[in-house]
């Protein structure tokens, strides 16, 4: 079963999902709001991905964080404290295939290849 994580609100989630049901491609949406983000979860993403991959620093929720709260992401824990209390800033989508690689961000060539080898 594929999954794609994200929030439902992002363009770049509405884009990645039409571009699944455009390709016929079934798949679970696990909105992080709606649906939560258990520690488990997110620590299997930092694990594979890297924390530092994982967190959007280029979004609106980072930039609106006051200095010392950026600057207190160090390391991966407290990383996914903040993404535990702000699942907005979590880099999205993020494609996942369990026992597959994951994929982060959205990119049609990189989708095709990744349902290809599904």
């Amino acid at each position: 079963m594929i999954i794609l994580y994200g929030i439902k609100n992002c363009d770049t989630i509405k884009k990645a999902r039409r571009w699944l049901e455009t390709q016929g491609v079934e798949y679970q949406f696990h909105d992080y709001r709606a649906d939560g983000l258990d520690a488990d979860l997110l620590n299997g993403f930092i694990t594979e991905l890297g924390w530092e991959a994982l967190l959007n620093t280029r979004g609106t929720t980072w930039r609106k964080l006051d200095e010392a709260r950026r600057e207190s992401i160090k390391d991966a824990q407290s990383a996914a404290i903040l993404m535990s209390e702000m699942p907005a800033i979590i880099k999205r989508p993020l494609l996942c295939v369990p026992g597959q690689p994951m994929l982060l961000g959205f990119n049609e060539s990189n989708y095709q290849q990744f349902i290809n080898e599904v």
